[in-house]
């Protein structure tokens, strides 16, 4: 465990040096720190609090507790982002429920500072556990932690001692919060600044995933299956994909699942929140990453940019038991709500309304041979005919209107996008630029008035 000092960058100022508390319980022994063990203060891009794990493991007592309380409120003031630099055990026992209290004080001072629409960032360093772990270092927008670091709400030891049960040696540590989508990034120490950095919006931090692909799989026939086998094909990019291509720099937000993917990010310049199906069919947890992508999209004042490209909610039991139509509604309800503006661009299949909940935005657009449904057409054969046969399908495929200019006919999206990078990106942000929330209203609504009788 590393508990070395490293400061992510230097303090131009440094925050309420003299707060020290003395020794509210008389605890025997106990003698209140010459310095504290947390430093507050303000570098040139943002509001630092560093924990300092080498003065009483870092533990949160009053006076602790009172500078990260006034950081807060003084960030909120001078309108800073605030980065929390989290390095402790826990709260600080010799000074009893004045230490306790402190949780409550320096999350209430921390949702203080997301209400007045400002982001937050936390690095957490070995160990993060304890009273710390459990208010203000929990409720940052995005959070890297140390590759190694004990992560947790009690430290083994003393789970173990209280339960009596063997902590495995895999749990509360870095990686298992990782894996349990808890924190969004395993960055080393010498890296941590400039992720912070890109998190901030201040410096790029390349999306490391594979770049668009391009070409077909094989030849498809004619009219709107066609269409559907085209935009299915293994080799066409996905969402996520399109997302590495249009983004010069991506901080990834983290979930459970694997049919979402999401982050903050930068296309020329211009910072936003973009969310990127993978293709595979969307979980109930996809849906949650995704809500909390448009919750920090909307409360920090940034567009929401989706890549829709799935054949649509996962149906199977396991997902039933983890409320996907609920979670479905909660994303729809979520997008509706936003405060701020959204695209979404179907970049392959659009399946039904696992697919719409991510496409309920500002500005909807269709790639050329994108296609979005009501259904697929096989199931629409195997409802209507109760056949799979390749006639009916096709036959299927036609009616239900699923192609991107037939779409566009029917007034439920507002364009067409020639599939080119650059003809992608340029639509994008001119959409950013010229949609306004409450417009994902309207276009449905134009769209059924037309087809009242």
């Amino acid at each position: 465990m590393n508990t070395t000092q490293v400061p992510l960058h230097p303090l131009q100022t440094e925050w309420d040096a003299d707060v020290r508390a003395g020794n509210p319980l008389d605890f025997p022994g106990y003698e209140p720190p010459g310095e504290e063990s947390v430093l507050t203060g303000r570098t040139a891009s943002y509001a630092l609090i560093e924990g300092r794990f080498d003065v009483l493991g870092g533990s949160m007592g009053v006076a602790h507790g009172e500078r990260v309380v006034r950081a807060y409120r003084r960030a909120r003031d001078e309108r800073l982002p605030v980065v929390v630099v989290a390095a402790s055990g826990g709260a600080r026992l010799q000074e009893g429920m004045l230490a306790l209290v402190q949780l409550p004080r320096t999350a209430a001072a921390a949702r203080d500072h997301a209400a007045a629409g400002l982001l937050q960032v936390a690095v957490l360093r070995g160990p993060t556990t304890g009273g710390v772990y459990a208010s203000y270092a929990s409720l940052a927008d995005v959070a890297a932690a140390e590759p190694g670091a004990m992560i947790g709400f009690a430290g083994p030891r003393v789970v173990e001692l209280t339960t009596g049960e063997a902590v495995p040696r895999d749990s509360h540590t870095a990686e298992s919060a990782f894996a349990a989508g808890l924190v969004d990034a395993l960055v080393t120490r010498e890296r941590q600044a400039a992720w912070v950095e890109a998190a901030l919006g201040t410096t790029p931090w390349p999306p490391a995933r594979p770049r668009v692909r391009s070409g077909h799989s094989h030849a498809v026939p004619e009219g709107a299956l066609g269409e559907v086998q085209r935009a299915r094909s293994e080799l066409r990019p996905t969402g996520a994909e399109w997302a590495a291509a249009l983004c010069s720099s991506w901080t990834p937000l983290r979930g459970r699942g694997d049919g979402v993917e999401a982050g903050l990010a930068t296309i020329d310049g211009r910072r936003l929140v973009v969310v990127g199906m993978t293709r595979r069919r969307v979980r109930p947890d996809d849906y949650r990453l995704a809500r909390r992508a448009a919750a920090l999209a909307g409360r920090v004042g940034l567009p929401l940019l989706t890549f829709v490209d799935t054949p649509g909610a996962d149906p199977s039991p396991a997902s039933e038991a983890g409320g996907v139509a609920r979670e479905i509604a909660s994303t729809f309800a979520a997008l509706d709500a936003l405060a701020s503006v959204s695209v979404s661009v179907c970049v392959g299949e659009g399946g039904s309304g696992g697919a719409l909940a991510l496409a309920h935005a500002d500005r909807l657009l269709l790639l050329e041979h994108a296609v979005f449904s009501v259904i697929g057409p096989e199931g629409a054969a195997a409802i209507l005919d109760r056949s799979g046969d390749a006639a009916a399908v096709a036959r299927r495929a036609e009616q239900l209107k699923l192609r991107a200019r037939d779409l566009a006919s029917l007034g439920v999206i507002d364009g067409v996008l020639p599939e080119d990078e650059a003809a992608v990106r340029a639509a994008i942000l001119r959409a950013i630029d010229d949609a306004s929330p409450g417009d994902r209203r309207r276009r449905p609504d134009a769209a059924t008035a037309a087809w009242l009788r």
